[in-house]
């Protein structure tokens, strides 16, 4: 399972590992499949596992391939495995900065933020440019309550790298957490000029709700829903959003599609109850608010909203 996280490693890190001199064909393929920053997890992880085998580098290229190897199971969720590649890539060669870097990662999906933010500082000692470490350390921070340092940390990866679109993007989180709507805005935007991704559009989306820019937020959620029309993350936030502004038909037809792509979420079906109690429809809302509570059991506004319409849990 592929680990979803703010936190970025291989790009840039393999640039300067060039082909090893005197190999033969299919080593000098196995090696240049092994460091493809283009390529996938899929090509690159049995390229360098005949690598690391055959030992047919040594020194940084040896550590290049195992920082490469335990990326990609990062990546894949093999967090022990990756963990053994990256001590190992340490070990071979402890002026690396991409396999402390990258070793941080897997300390930070661990949750282990000290730990990983140790790393990011090696990383960032030897290599002071290294924009993707400042932007994992400030991911770190971020996770550990430090606002003010995260959002320093970013913003120094996109000094170092002005078309960074990660890192405008987790200083946006950092400055909403912060509530400061103006300056998240800004970032979101940023970061959709660059890349306009799904995490983008729903993060812009709920600083514009939380700043009470509603039609703003549910333009947003819309540009979601025509990016994944089958993510019910879009349909049931633009849902919220027809809730807030009285339009409860409109908010239902969202949940309704919120639910068909994700009939497990509990605020889908207490928020559609919600809905169909204010247009009069007891038997509807009795049918989804138990539905929310048999998801999540003692839930207050469902248990609320049951009593008003003199129905048992």
């Amino acid at each position: 399972m592929r680990i979803a996280a703010a936190l970025t490693g291989l790009a840039g890190c393999t640039l300067l590992l060039m082909a090893p001199g005197g190999a033969s064909a299919q080593e000098d393929k196995n090696w240049e499949t092994c460091i493809s920053t283009t390529g996938s997890a899929a090509t690159r992880l049995p390229a360098c596992t005949t690598v690391i085998d055959a030992k047919s580098v040594t020194g940084r290229k040896l550590a290049g391939a195992y920082c490469i190897r335990g990326n990609d199971l990062t990546e894949k969720g093999e967090l022990d495995a990756a963990l053994a590649d990256l001590n190992e890539a340490i070990r071979i060669d402890a002026t690396y900065a991409c396999a402390f870097n990258n070793r941080g990662r897997v300390f930070g999906f661990q949750r282990d933020y000290e730990r990983a933010i140790a790393d990011y500082d090696e990383a960032i000692k030897l290599n002071p440019s290294f924009a993707i470490a400042w932007n994992n350390r400030g991911d770190a921070f971020h996770h550990k309550g430090d606002l003010d340092r995260a959002i320093a940390d970013f913003s120094e990866a996109i000094k170092l790298s002005p078309i960074y679109a990660r890192a405008y993007g987790n200083r946006a989180r950092a400055y909403h957490a912060k509530r400061d709507y103006e300056l998240a805005i800004e970032d979101y935007s940023v970061q959709i000029r660059f890349t306009p991704t799904i995490m983008a559009y729903l993060g812009r989306g709920d600083v514009y709700r939380d700043g009470e820019q509603l039609d703003r937020a549910a333009a947003d959620y819309a540009s979601v829903i025509r990016m994944a029309p089958t993510d019910a993350r879009g349909w049931r936030n633009r849902g919220m959003i027809r809730l807030f502004k009285g339009d409860y038909k409109g908010g239902i037809a969202d949940y309704n599609k919120a639910l068909e792509y994700d009939p497990a979420d509990v605020d889908s079906w207490n928020n559609r109850g919600q809905a169909k109690m204010r247009l009069g429809d007891k038997r509807g809302a009795i049918a989804d608010l138990r539905k929310a509570l048999q998801l999540r059991p003692g839930l207050e506004t469902a248990l609320a909203s049951l009593k008003q319409l003199g129905a048992a849990p």
